[in-house]
């Protein structure tokens, strides 16, 4: 085993090159093996409330110290986009990696620390009756106040060192200490008690939300196995092309494309669709899905670091930077409130006894339990831990936000624009009607039709054979085939001549009473030995959920607007069948854009939906961007959210989600404020001071701001 020092200094040199290489060779990964180095947490999500009061909630429980302290005075978000300076500071309770032992250690420092407070204050009034404390109980209290609040009054002189005054911790050390300094000792272990009760409480929420998020994105298998000879290996380092196998029960390690077998798939940790979908030969398949039945081989189409699991991973991280503009006023409005606080508590202790020529103890207490009710934890915690239950509650639905900045700004959207392809509709031709004419059946049409296209590669053609092979047909052999470029195809089937195709092929070979219906959609006109026999109507169905789901939208007060490149017949019957409220048609993609910074123009801010390649500069340029799961990967790296189940429901969901959380984080700002200014201005006055109730406008209203974030967790609809 190598020395300490060797090993650190080779851990960082393997950091370096995990973080600009996509893929570890096998030899790196057996080096960094053998030093001992675990790069298992790597790619892990930080995932936690941040805030500048002394608490840093990363959710994998609570550490001592953070070192990503967000200063953000001069760091708003541009465009959406926060770029913040990160500081190396201590700040008390900060909520990073550590292990249960941990979480056991701080249990018992609270049960033991809460047991000398209840110990001493029993034997004080109820045992011994004393008037004055005995120094033996106000030992018991020193230890308890140590034992709970040594962390506060560590990180506290830590930050003074760096410079970092006007913190929570601060606050709290010189209004227990002055407590202790006037004889209030039982208030003083008593602001610790509670301060703890309400981090646990805190920690609580974080936690919760940190699962519900992680049950999305933490789906990533280590390994897979190739299906040439069964060889295991790391999953970062199969390639695209590999060949895959998944047996029953294993986690899908990489995107892919079924090409031996078929099962059913539980997707629901990356749609949040509980039922379980049917692949087999030729179906795309996506990471982090289950296998529930069969043996399938995957080909490989994606490496891991583009897999879904990896793009939802990387939201996730990109969803911690991306703080609303509710949080940074709350952040700021912290930073000045908090020397002022100080001030006025320095001006109560030491100026209103003078002016009213009193006794300095009664102000002093006064002073005291202003600080402590003058904390901004509520304040400062409240708005990032409702968005944070927000997101965590969206992620468990297949709603993916990144960031608090896309709930806040999905709130305001005044304007649902959409794209139609891929979007309200499947995205995939397929045969909507059959008509015929006297003397043809429909199977018959659809039978000849696809013996026609039997070899094609457009999706039109294949749409016919799919439907025939869905119908059960036979479908007969085509000879003589005979493609007539831009007008369809003249072939032999059953001794028969058939012509399968556009009016225009039909009129060519004399074909009468040619009759196209004015029906919206691509037609495909069959004649048989120079009768017409019917035609084929082909369109993109609509998604079934698309009409209920828009009509939500309408009673949310949001007004739809579809834009599309799709020709104008085929756009209006989508949106007079759903009854969408404007349609623009036949768009190119740079007139997409501007057709939605026109609707911004009128109606206000804008969300937009797409799911192509086309639409990624309209994802990024509206309000709030959101794209299908199943769209183009460019439309998922620029859109604000991703909807991965990609139903048209999921958009009113996240409207009304989104509308719920900046209610919460504004009912928590507003309730944490007026509490505290009335027992402030009861505090400064004179009229009632008292710690107990200083505590209650602090840890007090803490856990009213954290209970009220976690209806969040329970939102159904």
């Amino acid at each position: 085993m190598a020395s300490l020092n060797i090993q650190k200094t080779q851990r960082a040199e393997f950091s370096e090159k995990l973080s600009e290489a996509e893929e570890m060779t096998e030899e790196l990964a057996e080096e960094l093996t053998e030093e001992g180095f675990e790069d298992d947490h790597l790619d892990e999500p930080r995932l936690g409330v941040t805030c500048n009061c002394g608490h840093c909630h990363h959710g994998h429980g609570k550490g001592h110290g953070h070192d990503d302290h967000d200063d953000d005075d001069d760091n708003d978000d541009h465009d959406g986009h926060n770029h913040g300076h990160h500081h190396s500071h201590d700040h008390g309770h900060s909520h990073g990696d550590h292990d249960e032992d941990d979480e056991k250690k701080e249990r018992l420092e609270l049960i033991i620390g809460a047991g000398l407070f209840a110990a001493a204050l029993i034997l004080h009034f109820l045992v011994l009756k004393e008037s004055a404390w005995s120094w033996p109980l106000i030992a018991v209290l020193v230890l308890a106040y140590l034992i709970l609040g040594k962390d506060v009054l560590l990180a506290s002189a830590r930050n003074i060192a760096h410079g970092e005054v006007f913190d929570e911790n601060f606050l709290m050390s010189i209004a227990t200490l002055g407590a202790f300094a006037i004889g209030e000792f039982p208030e003083a272990v008593g602001v610790m008690l509670f301060f703890r009760v309400g981090e646990m409480f805190e920690d609580m929420a974080v936690e919760r939300s940190r699962k519900r998020i992680l049950e999305t994105v933490n789906l990533r298998a280590e390994t897979v196995v190739l299906a040439d000879g069964e060889r295991e290996i790391p999953a970062k380092r199969a390639k695209v092309g590999d060949v895959i196998l998944v047996r029953p029960g294993d986690r899908v390690p990489l995107d892919g494309i079924v090409v031996e077998g078929e099962s059913f798939l539980d997707t629901s940790a990356i749609t949040g669709e509980p039922v379980p979908v049917r692949v087999a030969k030729n179906s795309g398949i996506l990471a982090g899905c289950v296998n529930t039945q069969g043996v399938l081989k995957i080909l490989a189409t994606k490496k891991l670091s583009e897999s879904m699991t990896s793009r939802i991973l990387h939201s996730v991280e990109e969803a911690q930077e991306q703080k609303p503009q509710l949080e940074h006023f709350i952040t700021r409005f912290a930073r000045v409130y908090t020397p002022i606080v100080v001030g006025l508590a320095l001006f109560v202790a030491l100026v209103m006894p003078l002016i009213r020529g009193e006794a300095f103890r009664p102000w002093l207490y006064t002073a005291i339990s202003f600080l402590v009710m003058s904390c901004p934890c509520a304040l400062v915690v409240s708005v990032p831990l409702a968005f944070f239950c927000g997101i965590g509650t969206a992620s468990g639905k297949g709603i993916l936000f990144k960031g608090g900045s896309a709930v806040e700004a999905l709130s305001k959207a005044r304007a649902a624009v959409l794209d139609k392809t891929g979007t309200v509709t499947e995205g995939t031709f397929s045969v909507q009607e059959i008509l015929t004419q006297p003397g043809f059946a429909e199977d018959e049409i659809l039978r000849l039709a696809a013996a026609c296209e039997a070899f094609s590669r457009h999706p039109i053609g294949k749409s016919i054979c799919e439907a025939a092979r869905e119908r059960g047909l036979t479908v007969p052999a085509a000879r003589s085939m005979e493609e007539k470029a831009g007008r369809g195809v003249s072939a032999a089937v059953e001794s028969r001549r058939v012509l399968c195709g556009n009016a225009g092929l039909l009129e060519q070979n004399g074909v009468a009473d040619v009759r196209e219906p004015e029906i919206a959609g691509t037609r495909v006109l069959v004649a048989v030995d120079g009768v017409f026999a019917g035609t084929v109507l082909i369109a993109d169905a609509v998604k079934k959920d698309a009409k209920e789901s828009l009509d939500r939208l309408r009673q949310l007060g949001l007004t739809t607007v579809m834009l599309t490149g799709d020709a104008e017949a085929s756009a209006q019957a989508v949106a007079k069948d759903l009854g969408i409220d404007r349609v623009r048609a036949g768009l190119l993609p740079e007139e997409k854009l501007t057709a939605m910074q026109a609707a911004r123009e009128e109606l206000g801010g804008v969300l937009f939906v797409g799911d192509g390649l086309n639409d990624a500069p309209v994802l990024a340029g509206a309000d709030v961007g959101a794209a299908m799961g199943s769209g183009a990967d460019a439309a998922i790296e620029a859109a604000d959210l991703v909807f991965m189940n990609s139903n048209v429901s999921a958009i009113p969901q996240a409207v009304t989600l989104s509308r719920r959380c900046m209610r919460i984080a504004t009912e928590n700002v507003a309730g944490a404020l007026a509490i505290k200014v009335i027992v402030m201005l009861l505090g400064i006055t004179g009229l009632y001071s008292n710690m107990w109730l200083a505590v209650f406008a602090d840890t007090g209203v803490l856990i009213l701001c954290i209970l009220n974030s976690l209806r969040l967790l329970r939102w159904k609809q």
